[in-house]
């Protein structure tokens, strides 16, 4: 089996141009549709509280309001097989325009190997709007001190070296390990993933031995990489991150593979054009704020904005992509 050598999963950042227009589902606060934060937006993230789906999802309620954007958002958690039960939710809630799915490249992946019959390409596209590199991480307490031992130890067992992820298979955790696996002569189809529902799952199993080491985004586990309970051995993005920035790239590493996570938002099919608008705009506006860019800066997120029908077409990309790589592994 044989991967690219580099895979770079990202696209020009391009900002849509804010436009005004009324909505059906999604009203000002003063009733008239016209002027006032927005009211009745909630949003769903389908996986556990923790995760980095979650936390994207709640920075951005909080901006929004913050900035004056909307109020009173709701954020809640539907979780399960691996976010396909929120996507079928999302799907099947048509014409709902007060509904949002936070969402990103795992679920793409889910959709497939949870054998779901709802599609990421079945929703409204409303926006990309963070990359993030990946990490590959162990308890400090690991005898692996650099990914070099990682690999070596890796490599001469196979079954006892295992990896959690907080992605279903075809999500970004799991296919970092196995694209890094390939990238360095390991079989990807004999590593040894232990998939957790979300950053908030795999978290406890790290810090409790229950698996070698972990790959996930660099934000999701920052606070206990900076107590000192975590260690990074390396990132896979293109250039080092700030939050974490003793930390090697791989292929500062000797390692030829670059991978970045992606996330976005839907919304159910069939909803008004007024209330796809109504979701671009007020993104739109959050993400030319000053307090976006603080947050960006802060949770170690590259901003990757883009709206509409050219996150539509991203999204038909990242589907094929996934499916392509599924079938390799044989599990698509």
């Amino acid at each position: 089996m044989k991967f690219s050598r580099r895979a770079v999963l990202s696209v020009a950042a391009a900002a849509g141009a804010a436009a005004t227009a009324s909505a059906c589902g999604l009203t000002a606060d003063d009733g008239s549709g016209s002027g006032g934060p927005l009211t009745g937006l909630r949003i769903m993230v389908p996986n556990s509280p923790g995760g980095g789906y979650d936390t994207t999802a709640r920075s951005i309620a909080r901006v929004m309001e913050d900035e004056g954007i909307a109020k009173a958002i709701e954020v809640f958690n539907l979780e399960g097989a691996g976010g396909t039960v929120g996507l079928q939710r999302t799907v099947s809630e048509s014409g709902n325009g007060d509904l949002a799915m936070q969402m990103g490249l795992g679920v793409v992946g889910a959709s497939y190997t949870q054998a779901s019959e709802a599609r990421l390409t079945d929703t409204t596209a409303i926006a990309k709007l963070v990359e993030e590199s990946g990490a590959i991480v162990v308890p400090t307490a690991s005898p692996f001190e650099t990914i070099d031992d990682l690999v070596a130890a890796w490599a001469e067992d196979l079954d006892g070296v295992t990896v959690g992820g907080g992605s279903s298979p075809g999500g970004p955790d799991h296919l970092l390990p196995m694209q890094l696996a390939g990238a360095v002569g390991i079989d990807p189809t004999k590593v040894n993933y232990v998939s957790y529902d979300g950053g908030g799952e795999l978290l406890p199993a790290l810090l409790g031995d229950k698996v070698s080491f972990g790959a996930s985004g660099v934000g999701e586990f920052i606070d206990q990489i900076n107590a000192g309970q975590l260690r990074v051995l390396a990132v896979s993005g293109a250039e080092r991150v700030d939050l974490v920035p003793d930390a090697p790239t791989l292929v500062e590493s000797g390692i030829e593979l670059e991978f970045t996570n992606w996330r976005g938002w839907v919304a159910p099919p069939g909803i008004e054009d007024a209330d796809r608008q109504k979701w671009i705009d007020a993104l739109t506006d959050m993400h030319e704020s000053d307090a976006w860019q603080e947050e960006l800066e802060k949770q170690g997120w590259t901003d990757a904005f883009i709206t509409g029908d050219d996150f539509g077409d991203f999204l038909t990309e990242q589907d094929q992509m996934v499916a392509d790589v599924l079938a390799e592994l044989g599990l698509a």
